[in-house]
């Protein structure tokens, strides 16, 4: 049987302006965006996280480290998970509201499907997460952004066919929207995997 997960992810790393062309000719609808692309990449940072805060600990580069429950760590990645998920769809639907004024007006399904892919450097960078260090986790989501911030200035022409000159106005306030959401992925990340625990144990002295 052939296996249909995840055929894009190294096009687009390494030759992303060929492979938003082919991905614009599959036509692809938002159901089989999710099975063969979001829901496995979304779980990297997921289990990365997971293995991470319970095997090494949320760390600040020093000698105190909070190290979750398994169970605390589990239902923290679910809720992590579906936040992920969401704002994918939430992306998409920033991209299709800054689209209607352009003469191209892309669908609501191509602009998620768009997001779904020009996340992906964020989801690949969730890996660090293995070793959550604070600085480590900032540094790989910074990479992983900027790297997103190319995906999506070469893609809103090639996929959702708006002019170059239109597409940078959608590009820089889609590119703003994901920042907002990566910000609070990071703090949800951070609260959610034990540093609001090592706040509290801070202030009280523990």
């Amino acid at each position: 049987m052939q296996i249909d997960m995840l055929p894009h992810v190294w096009g687009l790393l390494a030759h992303p302006q060929r492979e938003w062309k082919q991905i614009h000719s599959e036509r692809e609808t938002l159901t089989h965006l999710y099975a063969r692309h979001v829901f496995a990449l979304a779980a990297i940072p997921v289990i990365c996280s997971y293995i991470g805060t319970t095997q090494v600990g949320w760390g600040l580069g020093g000698d105190r480290t909070i190290v979750l429950g398994l169970l605390d760590a589990f239902y923290a990645g679910i809720v992590f998970y579906l936040v992920i998920l969401a704002s994918v769809f939430v992306v998409g639907s920033v991209i299709h509201w800054m689209a209607k004024r352009y003469s191209s007006h892309p669908s609501r399904r191509a602009c998620v499907v768009f997001a779904g892919y020009v996340a992906t450097p964020m989801f690949l960078s969730g890996i660090v997460a293995l070793y959550p260090l604070i600085w480590l986790c900032l540094l790989a989501g910074t990479i992983g952004l900027c790297y997103t911030a190319y995906l999506l200035y070469l893609g809103i022409p090639a996929f959702l066919g708006i002019s170059s000159e239109e597409g940078f106005i959608v590009s820089s306030t889609t590119l703003a929207v994901g920042v907002l959401v990566l910000e609070a992925l990071l703090s949800m990340t951070v609260l959610l995997w034990g540093y609001g625990e090592l706040i509290l144990l801070s202030l009280f002295n523990f």
